[in-house]
């Protein structure tokens, strides 16, 4: 009779625990923005928000780091980024100031929640396309602007109207734009710079100004920080069509004098 091979016991498929509590805290974070949207704290919603964008920040890096990078972990990262800067921008903006276009009539009701619809639905469909283009696409650019930047532009608008005490009702006729015009870009082709070929090691060196930099936006920060966060997500959100025009402008001019 032959030794029978002894049958080893399946290895059972766990998850790495470090990058995915920091993914978790990041969910909690914008499932936090919601409840406090509905209870009229928007403030302290639109800083759950960026206090979620800073977690999502650093799942990833920590998971690198630690050499704990899943396919669970991508996929959890993905549904939470749909909660924090996805369902959760899109409430706060109905119930900060989107749902009070109904009492101008049930046309104009539909209108506000079907922009904040439109907003949760782009950053569903820009991740749901980031994940199926993440090893073909280049690293040092995103297409389409991140979800995390789009909510970036909404809640530091939200932050900096409440603490000038501007209601959201009085501006139930811009927000519509504002949400239906960031859920747009999320989902254009429009190239924004990454931030991800930036460095970050210990042997990686950078200009001195660039710390000169990094000192004075933390006192400006420090300063005015809706404000301040406000105007950058402003202009990184015009950066995406101004640098991808110029772009097509540059491709354009070279060819002419190529066939001159």
């Amino acid at each position: 009779m032959s030794e029978q091979m002894p049958v080893r016991a399946p290895r059972h498929r766990g998850i790495y625990l470090l990058p995915n509590l920091f993914t978790t805290g990041a969910m909690f974070a914008g499932f936090y923005a919601i409840i406090a949207s509905i209870s009229g704290f928007y403030s302290d919603a639109a800083v759950a928000v960026f206090f979620a964008a800073v977690l999502d920040g650093m799942d990833g890096r920590v998971a690198r780091m630690t050499g704990t990078q899943s396919e669970f972990g991508v996929q959890y990262d993905s549904l939470s980024d749909l909660i924090s800067f996805g369902l959760a921008p899109s409430l706060v903006l109905y119930t900060w100031s989107l749902s009070a276009l109904k009492d101008f009539g049930p046309l104009w009701g539909k209108l506000g929640w079907a922009a904040a619809f439109i907003y949760a639905a782009c950053a569903a469909l820009r991740l749901a396309r980031f994940n199926t283009q993440v090893s073909v696409i280049d690293k040092r650019y995103f297409q389409g602007l991140a979800s995390p930047a789009a909510a970036g532009v909404c809640m530091s608008f939200v932050w900096s109207m409440e603490k000038f005490d501007v209601p959201g009702a009085e501006l139930c006729f811009v927000v519509p734009f504002i949400a239906v015009i960031t859920g747009l870009l999320m989902v254009s082709r429009f190239r924004y710079y990454s931030f991800k070929s930036l460095p970050t090691g210990d042997r990686q060196r950078v200009p001195f100004g660039w710390m000169v930099g990094a000192v004075l936006l933390l006192a400006l920060l420090i300063l005015d920080t809706p404000r301040v966060l406000l105007a950058g997500f402003t202009i990184y959100l015009l950066s995406g069509p101004v640098m991808t025009l110029w772009g097509l402008a540059e491709h354009r001019r070279r060819g002419r004098r190529g066939n001159a």
